[in-house]
């Protein structure tokens, strides 16, 4: 699967949680159930692994979490906020740089509507047909 259908599909999956269940659960849940859902739908998803991170000579084996890998290709931010603070973009845009990946995926259950709450970051990516 490509990385655009794997957003698409990825994007799906948080668009029908958050209309089914709305705004105003802990961030661990939607985790939770998009981590779950994924699966289900037959993806290779992995949830809070440890990224290690080297900085002059210096290596810390848990430098940050992420909350979603999708098939080692696209990374996904969760946030249970009321509004977006500039801090998520460039946590992920971050995370995005340190693991070498292309494309993640913000998504804010909290806001009203999913599309509200949502944000494509790029990593140097570049769609393809």
């Amino acid at each position: 699967m490509g990385l655009e259908e794997l957003a698409k599909v990825c994007v799906d999956r948080g668009f029908r949680l958050h209309r089914d269940l709305g705004p105003g659960l802990l961030e661990s849940v939607y985790e939770t159930l998009m981590f779950e859902g994924l699966r289900r739908d037959g993806l290779k998803v992995l949830r809070q692994q440890p990224v290690p991170l080297v900085h002059d000579g210096i290596v810390i084996e848990n430098g940050f979490r992420f909350d979603l890998l999708v098939e080692d290709k696209l990374l996904i931010e969760i946030k249970s906020t009321e509004r977006h603070a500039p801090v998520h973009a460039k946590q992920l845009l971050t995370y995005l740089r340190l693991m070498d990946l292309r494309l993640g995926l913000l998504m804010n259950f909290g806001l009203a509507t999913f599309k509200e709450g949502t944000r494509r970051l790029v990593n140097g990516y570049v769609a393809t047909a």
